[in-house]
């Protein structure tokens, strides 16, 4: 159900997200988001998530009408001129797609375990700041079947608008736990029999091909300027490196994960 309004300015109060889009804080204590470009719109529509509204470029609506009318809630599609869509952001759009959807109720561990399928594979970002490596983490956790991705409160919101970009529209398959307390969840990990891993570019110890993946695990990965807190890094099971020669400090946080999740899948796809 979906209703059009061709628009030539951005007055309307319903449009206010859009004329706010660079205040993403705003955004995140509203529980709103906003969704940019035609893949991330797209999987926007096709998922399960609330949509409020878009805004596209009126040839786009042909397009989009399949998926809209599939839609049970009522969404108000506002259409303009592409040169009006560019005021918004300041600079050429290729697409000019934008959308909104309402960041789903928090979601606890204790409410997604009971159905998971063995072995359990989380992720977990400790102090992960930058929203499009938070985005790229995401995108990341969702090709490599991870079962969900916990969040700490040192770390940026997954709903912000670059993390949503960033992770093309694979933030709406992937559950996520934002927690208020990262120790204690990793902790509340441990009494479910979960190993913690910590994916650490300085340590000594185990490398990756060294180290266990078939079991029920998650994987807790820092930033690249700090690393994994101390009191994080104190709940983990073990510490695991990439091999890296010493005049390498290390990796982007989301080429790291690609290569820890990858030596995840590769040693459970072994097992047959």
């Amino acid at each position: 159900m979906f209703r059009v309004q061709k628009i030539e300015s951005f007055d309307q109060p319903e449009l206010q997200p859009y004329r706010t889009m660079r205040r993403q804080q705003e955004h995140r204590d509203q529980g709103i988001f906003v969704a940019e470009g035609e893949k991330v719109v797209r999987r926007l529509l096709e998922s399960k998530f609330i949509v409020v509204s878009l805004l596209l470029p009126e040839q786009w609506l042909p397009e989009y009408e399949p998926l809209l009318k599939t839609r049970s809630e009522e969404i108000q599609v506002f259409v303009a001129e592409k040169a009006l869509l560019e005021t918004l952001t300041g600079f050429s759009m290729y697409q000019g797609l934008l959308a909104v959807g309402k960041i789903p109720a928090r979601t606890l561990l204790a409410e997604i375990l009971p159905g998971l399928a063995k072995p359990n594979l989380f992720a977990a970002a400790d102090g992960l700041t930058s929203a499009e490596n938070l985005g790229v983490l995401v995108r990341n956790c969702a090709a490599f079947n991870v079962q969900a991705l916990l969040v700490g409160e040192t770390s940026g919101s997954p709903f912000l608008r670059r993390a949503v970009r960033s992770s093309m529209g694979s933030i709406f398959q992937l559950p996520v736990i934002e927690s208020s307390n990262l120790v204690e969840s990793l902790r509340e990990l441990r009494r479910q029999g979960i190993r913690r891993i910590a994916a650490h570019p300085h340590f000594q110890g185990k490398t990756l091909s060294q180290t266990d993946f078939t079991g029920d695990c998650c994987i807790l990965f820092g930033s690249e300027g700090y690393g994994i807190s101390p009191a994080a890094l104190a709940t983990c099971d073990e510490a695991v490196a990439i091999p890296m020669p010493p005049a390498v400090d290390s990796l982007n946080v989301g080429s790291a994960a690609a290569v820890f999740l990858y030596e995840v899948n590769r040693q459970r796809e072994k097992m047959g």
